[in-house]
């Protein structure tokens, strides 16, 4: 567990949320994830987009997280596969990344059924809690743009700063880039909650989501949770449905194959490639 933005631990925990992102049609390690966050005790949990993608059997995700009460923002997959457009909109520019985000699309959009597709057509691209006078913004890519890469690396306080400003928020928690990061500034804080779908590109086959807490002393704690899942499973099953031997590698070694290009140097050099 990575924990940060703790201003004092001695206070009691006031409120506290789980949030994830990038599914990814990783139902697997979703099911896993929410029995680690059963476990914690929270008050909601938040799916902050980007259902399908990457992985196996995408209408094996919806029951899950319909039983378990989530509530989800519209990621661009959601967007995409609901509406049944040509592509992604994953916000790629390198062919290479978008001809695998193109199999990955066409396989998803395939074998979604009709009924969650209407439901993914029917989810907002933001949700905005207040908390004890707290705003907080939950979004998918940024509040600018659903398909926008918040890196850490190349990401400025002065920008952040100015997406706080402008949404009256408090607290921003975003996705996208399938890297959770943090930072607390100001006017409030950051948050990128990282992705279940796929590891982070560092040699690790497990998956992240966040806890978000809120303490008597209005503080913010951000705890980033591991989760680890049978990834081995999800492996064979992507092999039996011939997805690209690219998307298996990169769950069974936890290293990135594709959708590598769009990565800031900073982060390509965190991973092995």
């Amino acid at each position: 567990m990575v924990i940060h933005s703790v201003t004092n631990r001695n206070t009691k925990i006031k409120s506290r949320f789980a949030l994830f992102g990038g599914v990814y049609s990783n139902y697997l390690a979703l099911e896993a994830a929410l029995q680690d966050i059963r476990q914690r005790g929270v008050d909601a949990i938040y799916c902050l987009g980007d259902l399908g993608a990457f992985g196996p059997h995408p209408d094996r995700v919806f029951p899950i997280l319909h039983n378990n009460h989530v509530i989800v923002v519209q990621g661009n997959y959601d967007d995409s596969v609901g509406n049944a457009l040509n592509d992604c909109q994953c916000g790629y520019t390198d062919p290479r990344d978008n001809h695998f985000a193109q199999i990955s699309y066409d396989y998803t959009l395939q074998n979604t059924s009709e009924p969650n597709r209407k439901f993914m057509r029917g989810l907002p691209p933001e949700i905005r809690l207040t908390v004890d006078d707290q705003n907080i913004l939950l979004c998918h890519g940024s509040p600018r743009r659903t398909n926008e890469f918040l890196w850490e690396s190349t990401t400025s306080d002065y920008y952040l700063e100015h997406l706080l400003e402008v949404q009256r928020a408090d607290v921003i928690a975003a996705t996208h880039t399938g890297i959770k990061w943090n930072r607390k500034l100001d006017r409030g804080l950051f948050v990128n909650v990282g992705v279940l779908g796929r590891p982070e590109n560092d040699g690790s086959t497990n998956v992240w989501y966040t806890l978000l807490e809120l303490r008597t002393d209005s503080s913010w704690t951000v705890s980033h949770i591991p989760v680890a899942y049978n990834h081995t499973a999800l492996a064979r099953e992507m092999q039996q449905e011939k997805l690209p031997d690219e998307f298996v590698d990169t769950v069974v070694s936890g290293w990135w194959t594709t959708c590598l290009e769009i990565l800031p140097s900073k982060e390509r050099r965190r991973g092995k490639h």
